[in-house]
This record gives C-alpha cells, sequence and structure tokens, in this order.
C-alpha cells in the first residue's frame, strides 16, 4: 500500500490498540508526534533546537514545525509504503499542512473514526484503575480487581489518575469535540472517512478497520 492512516476518535475509542493491530498486520510503522518530538529535541540539529526551546518554554510547538518534524521523520525508508499517524491532525491547520506533505510524499490519506457512545467512553475512561507496582490495569466496569482497591496479581494498590476523574474526562472529550469534528466534516466532504463502530471487541473492531486499510491499499 502506499498512503497514510489517520486513526480518529476520542480518548477511551481503543486508537492505541488498533494502531498496534495495524502495525503488524500491513507492516505500517506508528508515527507518533509526542515521541517523536521528544526524539527530535535530543538531536543537535537546527530544528532539534528549535522544538527543545518550546518544550523548555512549556509551550507547544508551531503547527508548521510539527509538519516539518513529520515530513522530516516520514520521508525514511520505513515510510516509504505508507504510515500510521498518531496525535495529528488535531486541527484545522494542522490537516491543511498534512495535505501539502501527503503530496510531496505521493501518498493519499485515508481518515479512519472510531465512534464510541460518549456514556461507554465514560465507563472506559473513569473505570479504569492502575497498579502502583506492576502496571496491570484494571476497570470497574468491565474488568473489576477480585478484591476492591487490590491488584490480583502482585495485590499492591489500585488508584485512579487524575486526568480519569469524571470531570477531566469531560473536559478532554469536549476539547476533542471542538477540535476534531471540523476534522472529520473536512474528511468525510472529500470523501476519505471512513466511520466504524468501536463498541465491539478489539478484534472485531480491528477487521472492519483492516478491510477498510486492505480496500485502500
Amino acid at each position: 500500500m502506499s498512503g497514510i492512516i489517520i486513526l480518529m476518535g476520542p480518548q477511551g475509542a481503543g486508537k492505541g490498540t488498533q494502531a498496534q493491530l495495524l502495525a503488524e498486520k500491513f507492516s505500517l510503522p506508528i508515527i507518533a508526534t509526542g515521541d517523536m518530538l521528544r526524539e527530535v529535541a535530543r538531536a543537535d540539529t537546527a530544528l532539534g533546537k528549535q522544538v527543545k526551546a518550546f518544550q523548555e518554554a512549556g509551550k507547544l510547538v508551531s503547527d508548521e514545525i510539527l509538519a516539518e518534524v513529520i515530513n522530516s521523520r516520514t520521508r525514511q525508508d520505513d515510510c516509504r509504503n505508507g504510515y500510521l499517524l498518531d496525535g495529528f491532525p488535531r486541527t484545522m491547520p494542522q490537516a491543511d499542512l498534512l495535505e501539502d506533505v501527503a503530496k510531496e510524499q505521493g501518498h493519499r490519506i485515508t481518515a479512519i473514526s472510531i465512534d464510541v457512545p460518549r456514556d461507554l467512553l465514560f465507563k472506559r475512561l473513569a473505570g479504569r484503575l492502575n497498579c502502583r507496582a506492576g502496571g496491570h490495569l484494571y476497570n470497574l466496569y468491565f474488568k473489576p480487581p477480585q478484591q476492591q482497591g487490590i491488584c490480583d496479581v502482585d495485590g499492591s494498590e489500585l488508584y485512579q489518575r487524575t486526568d480519569d476523574y469524571p470531570e477531566a474526562i469531560a473536559k478532554r472529550l469536549a476539547e476533542y469535540d471542538e477540535k476534531t469534528k471540523p476534522i472529520l466534516n473536512y474528511y468525510a466532504e472529500s470523501g476519505r472517512l471512513y466511520e466504524v463502530n468501536g463498541t465491539g471487541s478489539p478484534d472485531e473492531v480491528f477487521n472492519e478497520i483492516a478491510r477498510i486499510v486492505a480496500r485502500e491499499a
């Protein structure tokens, strides 16, 4: 295949799981903007120094610099046949810049939106519990521990991250709606958006996404 796959959906939709499965099946690299920016900032280059300056100032890098970083990374050999984007684009200006990147590289863009009802998203996120010792994961609604607040594996304390509190979740979902809906509409209008039901098992969701990616190959 020769294309750019964008997995879209709010927190809790399962994008990370699906990205890993797609990467394995189609031998595509996952381009995660957060990891990439940290790597670039460590490099002794003009671009690396720019990114590092933004990070040290506690600011987000500009859309133009982010596009340049992505373009530089995705020119490497492992991206020749396409790649998965994680965390980009998040705004319409970023979507516009990605069009330039795709055109320069000769890739087409396919956006796949994983749709999950809000009540299920809240259960997935607000129900999450993390093990302090071994990082084992639980969910109060779908995978509760045998003993309340205690990890089944190592007996350590289970805790909830602050960004999984209901107030934090509501804020994150509102931000997603505000910034991402215009992008979804943009790809839908150009016939490049596929919507996938994200309420099934990870395997069921993956099979549907894999069929879409295979068709676009």
